[in-house]
């Protein structure tokens, strides 16, 4: 197998958003809940079912399409040898504490179906993967904390099944209007950064420049 690389990467959080190191603009809101809308509009997507999402999904859908976008692909492409894989730690709690406020009270029971359809942290996965035709594997794992040696793992792991070329892969959480996205479109394309422990943490961690006409390690080291 050829050696992997992050072709484009992606950070959303409260502080902003960066696409492969670079900020992007984006008009700042006043009420906290709106910050994944305002960057929805920055961006001029068309696509109205972004507003029936719950706000993991929406993180992970904008990550995703930062990503792809970078990489200009074709969305309408079906893609079987795309898979998707995503991390977090609080699973689907924002939406499992909303729902649960619905059907507390015995007296004010209102179950909402289209809160209860987003209790499920892999529904992100699919989102990502209707509006970009993504016909390969998907999986979201749940973790204490964020790990780059996990999600190398993962990441070699079904690349070395044979049956992916491309794969978009990252951490999406989202927990008490708190968003901390990063989102990797990675392939054995020639041009990224390495994929390996050393730099999925330091993606995470700062937001450094990226050069995408340059092969590079950006943290010294002996991991893989």
């Amino acid at each position: 197998m050829k050696e992997l690389r992050i072709n484009a990467y992606c950070r959303i959080t409260n502080k902003g958003v960066w696409i492969n190191g670079e900020e992007k603009e984006i008009l700042k809101l006043e009420d906290n809940n709106l910050f994944l809308d305002a960057i929805y509009r920055s961006m001029g997507i068309q696509y109205l079912k972004f507003f029936k999402m719950d706000k993991l999904s929406k993180a992970g859908f904008l990550g995703a399409e930062l990503v792809m976008n970078a990489m200009k692909i074709e969305r309408d492409t079906p893609k079987k040898e795309h898979a998707i894989i995503c991390f977090n730690r609080s699973s689907s709690l924002d939406d499992d504490i909303e729902y649960q406020k619905t059907i507390n009270d015995i007296h004010n029971y209102f179950p909402s179906p289209s809160v209860f359809v987003y209790t499920l942290p892999n529904i992100v996965n699919g989102e990502i993967a209707i509006r970009n035709k993504i016909f390969g594997e998907t999986s979201f794992y749940i973790t204490e904390h964020f790990s780059a040696k996990q999600i190398f793992f993962a990441i070699t792991d079904i690349f070395n099944s044979g049956n992916i070329s491309a794969l978009l892969c990252g951490w999406t959480e989202y927990y008490e209007n708190e968003c901390d996205v990063l989102m990797m479109y990675i392939s054995q394309n020639e041009e990224g950064v390495k994929v390996n422990i050393n730099n999925i943490e330091e993606l995470y961690s700062t937001n450094l420049p990226f050069y995408p006409d340059r092969v590079f390690d950006l943290c010294q080291g002996d991991q893989p």
